[in-house]
């Protein structure tokens, strides 16, 4: 078998923020004292109420997992809130669709008002803590927007892919008791409309055999094509939006309160929903994504999924 080895740029390693004789030192800490090395980690983020508790698992018999499970945060206020007072004017996201002339640079004030009205958008809706949400997307600023909102007020978000049909998409609303669904008229890849809206149409009526009953759709205009409408169910992004204050407290979340349901491909029978908790998984994601892609303040994040 050919071995290629690609070396490191100099000036890459020299300014790299971890190196490999730390990696292995932080690995060896890890396993002799998790509890000391996630102790000093788990302080990376804001916590609202800071942990006491960092590991409590057990793996035999009934397996039981719990991280920093007295600590008290809010995912969307890492993500925006604390950035606002020295970043406010930084871009956040840098957008480009389908055609790459149509893009779009977000502030994290931007971000943050957006994030705050879609938030009110769907508390004043019904939906509250613990409601589980299903986005059905495009590729969109709104689709972060919704991600966001969602952990701003404590729902529990559910992420389909675009590309899915409504049967697939049926099986998760109604696997994980969805009441509001997000999505847009249509999406575009390669030119091509998807029929979005339609297919969440039609996999409300197969949810509703099962008895989950969506209680909303919101609807962002991402291509004006023309869709049918529920009055009373079908709300459209963009009106409610013009109406929603850009004011939102972020809801304060146990380390252990669900955070998102993210479904298997399904490869081995039918997709599981792993449910994945606020605090644990938001110190680890921001740890391996400082060190496994190195990141520095002010670099470009370029995210091709």
């Amino acid at each position: 078998m050919e071995v290629h080895v690609h070396k490191v740029k100099a000036a890459w390693k020299k300014n790299a923020l971890i190196d490999n004789e730390t990696y292995l030192k932080w690995y060896a800490q890890s396993v002799k004292d998790p509890e000391k090395f996630w102790a000093k980690h788990g302080k990376r983020i804001d916590w609202f109420k800071p942990y006491t508790k960092v590991k409590n698992t057990s793996f035999k018999g009934k397996v039981a997992i719990k991280w920093f499970e007295d600590g008290v945060t809010n995912v969307s206020h890492n993500c925006i809130d604390r950035h606002l007072k020295k970043r406010g004017d930084q871009v956040a996201i840098i957008w480009e669709g389908d055609n790459p002339y149509d893009d779009k640079k977000i502030t994290y004030r931007e971000l943050h008002g957006h994030v705050c009205r879609l938030a009110n958008v769907m508390k004043e809706n019904g939906v509250k803590k613990g409601d589980r949400v299903t986005i059905y997307m495009p590729m969109i600023p709104e689709a972060a927007y919704a991600m966001l909102a969602c952990t701003r007020i404590g729902a529990i978000h559910s992420i389909v892919f675009g590309g899915f049909s409504p049967d697939a998409l049926a099986g998760r609303i109604v696997d994980c008791e969805s009441t509001f669904v997000i999505t847009a008229d249509e999406g575009l890849r390669g030119g091509r409309p998807i029929p979005l809206k339609e297919n969440t149409d039609k996999a409300i009526d197969i949810a509703a055999r099962d008895h989950v009953m969506v209680k909303n759709v919101l609807v962002v205009r991402r291509t004006g094509g023309k869709v049918g409408w529920a009055p009373g169910r079908d709300i459209w992004y963009h009106e409610a939006m013009a109406k929603a204050s850009p004011v939102n407290k972020p809801e304060p979340m146990k380390a252990e309160d669900p955070l998102f349901i993210l479904y298997t491909s399904g490869s081995t029978g039918k997709p599981k929903g792993v449910l994945h908790t606020t605090g644990g998984y938001l110190v680890y994601a921001s740890m391996t994504h400082q060190y496994v892609f190195d990141y520095h303040d002010g670099d470009i994040y370029w995210c091709t999924a």
